[in-house]
């Protein structure tokens, strides 16, 4: 599968530190970087397309439950599709379709060589249900907000790219809880209780945005916590291979995640684009090298350990400064 190009990156520091933030936008708007620019789209259609959506069915047809929707949250899950889809034809209309009429839709997706009809509302007319359809389009993984008891709850969604969590036990949580592994201080700050009140006053059709960052060993997009008894040993026998090849091993990832109030549900959607750039190839841009370095080596510890940085942190910060 490509990695990411450097020009279509979503590099997420602008500066050389970096601390937890609520950092949202509004979207679309693009963002100009170093090496090129990102963020013109709320759904971004990338040069791994079709490999990312294979990677996609494959995950699924092994493990159906990372496609989980509780059952109040089925007209949420059909905004989320209609949503989608409309987005996707109107980036893309050399290569996408979407009518509808009244119930009836008609989706086409030349990329992806698809062409289907559906009734809005029955089940029957996709058979694997308005997410799981919205999820074999978009590369996006994708979360529904439940609003409800002055609370937001995640209570459906379609994840296969999650980075070190695990959609079937989170399903049904509340927004806070979802969010408790992150250190404490985090918590202490209010960071995810300001977030939380953002989310609730959003508008219907109203979009923002939002980066979160770790970094990875290995161009691995499935790094759930399904999947750690496969990711966890390569990890750990990627690290301890010869330091030579570590900056191919390595890799920056970087979450764009869009958050969307969808009519007429009220459910908040939460779209997850997961991004991988090697560490040689992003010490190509002096700007990043010299920002990455700097951010990796002011972490405190409690976050690089929260991030899983621990282990390989000085091996980055020493080769990206000695790239410098």
């Amino acid at each position: 599968m490509r990695s990411t190009k450097p020009e279509r990156f979503p590099f997420p520091f602008t500066s050389g530190t970096f601390r937890y933030s609520t950092n949202v936008e509004p979207a679309p708007c693009p963002v100009t970087t170093a090496a090129g620019s990102w963020g013109g789209t709320v759904v971004d259609v990338g040069d791994s397309y079709r490999d990312e959506l294979d990677l996609r069915g494959r995950i699924l047809r092994a493990d159906p439950s990372r496609c989980t929707v509780l059952p109040h949250m089925w007209p949420a899950c059909w905004d989320a599709l209609l949503y989608l889809l409309g987005e996707l034809a109107a980036d893309h209309p050399e290569a996408m379709t979407f009518e509808r009429d009244g119930r009836k839709c008609r989706w086409r997706n030349d990329l992806l060589g698809v062409e289907k009809t559906f009734t809005i509302g029955d089940r029957n007319s996709l058979p694997g249900g308005p997410l799981r359809f919205a999820g074999e389009q978009v590369q996006e993984d994708l979360v529904l907000l439940d609003q409800r008891e002055d609370e937001l709850w995640a209570d459906a969604g379609l994840v296969t790219f999650a980075a070190d969590w695990s959609l079937a036990f989170d399903v049904g949580m509340a927004f806070q809880d979802v969010h408790g592994p992150v250190p404490p201080r985090v918590h202490e700050e209010g960071v995810f209780t300001r977030a939380e009140r953002f989310l609730m006053r959003l508008q219907p059709g109203q979009a923002y945005r939002r980066t979160n960052w770790s970094m990875t060993a290995g161009h691995r997009l499935d790094t759930s916590t399904e999947n750690a008894p496969s990711w966890t040993p390569e990890r750990e026998r990627m690290i301890a291979e010869a330091p030579d090849g570590l900056p191919e091993r390595l890799h920056l990832r970087v979450e764009v995640q869009h958050l969307v109030r969808l009519a007429p549900s009220g459910a908040v959607l939460f779209l997850i684009r997961t991004y991988l750039l090697s560490l040689r190839d992003l010490a190509q841009v002096p700007q990043w090298r010299r920002d990455l370095a700097s951010v990796l080596d002011g972490l405190p510890d409690d976050v690089a350990d929260y991030k899983g940085l621990t282990r390989y942190r000085q091996a980055a910060v020493d080769y990206l400064r000695a790239t410098c």
